[in-house]
């Protein structure tokens, strides 16, 4: 996983996803020389469970909102912006508050 920061939210949706899956986090353990390692994901399940979670674990990036969205009225306009960062979103309010 590349955002280390939705492992928790993994492990929430295997276990809705997934009827019958015990997921358990555990912290990594470092290697000689590192300061510290990532947690590790344990899943405990029968042959036919572990299928079912490999066929959704695509889904899980797709299920995950990407993005903020921001909506401002001024001057008694509306406009919803979303974007990807904030600094993505800060041009456009801008022009559109000048506007």
């Amino acid at each position: 996983m590349s955002d280390y920061s939705q492992l928790n939210s993994l492990v929430d949706y295997l276990r809705l996803a997934v009827p019958g899956v015990q997921v358990t986090r555990s912290p990594g353990s470092p290697g000689r020389g590192e300061q510290g390692a990532l947690d590790v994901l344990m899943i405990a399940a029968d042959s036919s469970v572990l299928v079912a979670v490999v066929n959704v674990l695509p889904a899980f990036p797709r299920s995950r909102k990407a993005g903020l969205s921001v909506t401002v009225t001024a001057k008694g306009k509306k406009l919803t912006v979303t974007a990807e960062n904030a600094e993505e979103m800060l041009p456009v309010l801008d022009r559109f508050l000048d506007g």
